[in-house]
């Protein structure tokens, strides 16, 4: 019971210790950079199709 207790104290301390706007920033930045990274990769998969398909003739 007292391990229960200690823990639930200590996530409790962590939760209230971190803003929300802080782990949403955090969020947004790692969601924006994911989503650059994605774009990036599907705009070179694209061009890369389209090389081969235009090479053929």
């Amino acid at each position: 019971m007292q391990k229960k207790l200690t823990r639930l104290l200590m996530l409790l301390v962590v939760l209230l210790s971190f803003t929300s706007c802080s782990i949403i920033e955090g969020i947004f930045k790692a969601g924006v950079g994911v989503g650059i990274f994605i774009v990036i990769a599907v705009l070179t998969i694209i061009a890369f199709i389209v090389s081969k398909i235009f090479s053929r003739k």
